[in-house]
């Protein structure tokens, strides 16, 4: 038996996968670390380039334009950044994980169930509705509320917030600004991914496979209950997949901290330190591509508990020093020139005006912006 992984063993065989050597353009580069959480918008244009010196603001909107590279709401029901390819074991993972969502949501009028099949048949009606033009969320919110009216179902139940969300949450959607740049926050449309990608939904125990295949080789090692977190999908569905993969002979295991059972595919790269400084986005793949109490290898719980907020779902933006996360950042001011303010913990190294250098670069490229000064501060 092979001996236990520990911490600084696990960051470093996930920093081989998340920081490739080899300056990649997006695309490519998305199929080696995985799809980027976007609920924030600029976080692609961050996490890509501050992982390829040859991504830039240009360079990713274009691949956005020309579909390369697409935008929608997916697994947990998170807005992510993928290729085509990838939307789409996307698409079919999320028709399971958020199953319940919409079935707990969607009622009929006497607040039964709706019948078997029914919320395939929306979300095919949804999808035809956005296979030939960019639907608004106000479009799809009517479109689904008189779905809802003709098939006997309460449409008063998607008034709120979270109906709304259903709206356009459907996974087989994909979105874009119908204002302002990929980066913003600008109002979304939607089409259907498949109208735009021309890509078929795969068959869904081929997806589930290949979702836990795609988490593994962005991100692994990993337990099944971070492939659970990721993936939104119930433990039971994670070991099934786990043992179609097993019987295929396609994954190790090895023990990790506290007694944890780490899987891992056996054409992994081989681990990688990454020295000095990186400005990550929020909800970057080191911070959300594990489950919260696994996220250790990367960052210690204290400073986990002053990343993120519980109150709200937000993270700031993590600074990252010598493959740890130990502060984080923000831009201040608006517009075209603005100015970085980078904070680390006490009692970790601050990072030197040198080795920011690069990553100030980095975020420049990604935004289309002038950084014009640095100041650093311990908390």
């Amino acid at each position: 038996m092979e001996d236990p992984l520990d911490l600084t063993e696990l960051a470093a065989l996930s920093l081989a996968r998340q920081f490739p050597t080899e300056p990649l353009p997006a695309e490519h580069l998305l199929d080696r670390v995985g799809p980027v959480q976007t609920q924030t918008a600029r976080s692609a244009f961050l996490g890509l380039a501050a992982r390829s010196p040859i991504v830039t603001h240009a360079s990713l909107t274009a691949a956005y334009e020309a579909g390369d590279v697409v935008r929608g709401s997916t697994v947990r029901g998170t807005v992510h950044t993928s290729t085509a390819a990838q939307h789409r074991i996307l698409d079919a993972v999320t028709r399971v994980g958020q199953r319940r969502l919409w079935e707990r949501t969607l009622l009929r009028e006497d607040g039964t169930r709706l019948a078997d099949g029914a919320l395939e048949d929306l979300w095919a009606a949804t999808e035809a509705f956005a296979a030939d033009a960019w639907r608004t969320p106000d479009e799809l919110h009517d479109h689904l509320a008189g779905w809802l009216g003709r098939h006997g179902a309460d449409a008063g139940r998607i008034a709120n917030q979270a109906g709304r969300y259903l709206s356009f949450g459907h996974g087989g959607l994909v979105r874009r600004p119908l204002r302002g740049g990929w980066d913003r926050q600008g109002v979304p449309g939607y089409r259907a991914a498949a109208a735009l990608t021309g890509r078929p939904l795969p068959p869904m125990r081929e997806a589930l496979v290949e979702a836990v295949l795609l988490h593994l080789r962005a991100h692994g090692p990993a337990t099944r209950e971070d492939l659970a977190w990721w993936s939104g999908l119930g433990l039971g569905v994670v070991d099934d997949a786990v043992g179609r993969l097993g019987e295929r002979t396609d994954l190790t295991v090895r023990p990790g901290p506290e007694g944890r059972r780490y899987l891992d595919v056996r054409d992994a790269p081989a681990p990688r330190q990454l020295p000095g400084a990186v400005l990550l986005p929020e909800f970057d793949a080191l911070f959300c591509g594990y489950a919260p109490r696994f996220r250790d290898r990367f960052v210690a719980a204290d400073h986990h508990a002053l990343l993120w907020s519980a109150a709200n779902g937000q993270v700031r933006p993590p600074l990252l020093v010598d493959g740890r996360i130990t502060g984080w950042w923000r831009l201040a001011g608006s517009g075209p020139r603005r100015t970085l303010e980078v904070s680390w913990f006490a009692g970790t190294r601050r990072p030197r005006a040198g080795e920011l250098a690069e990553a100030v670069t980095r975020v420049e490229a990604a935004l289309a912006i002038t950084i014009t000064g640095v100041s650093r501060t311990r908390t």
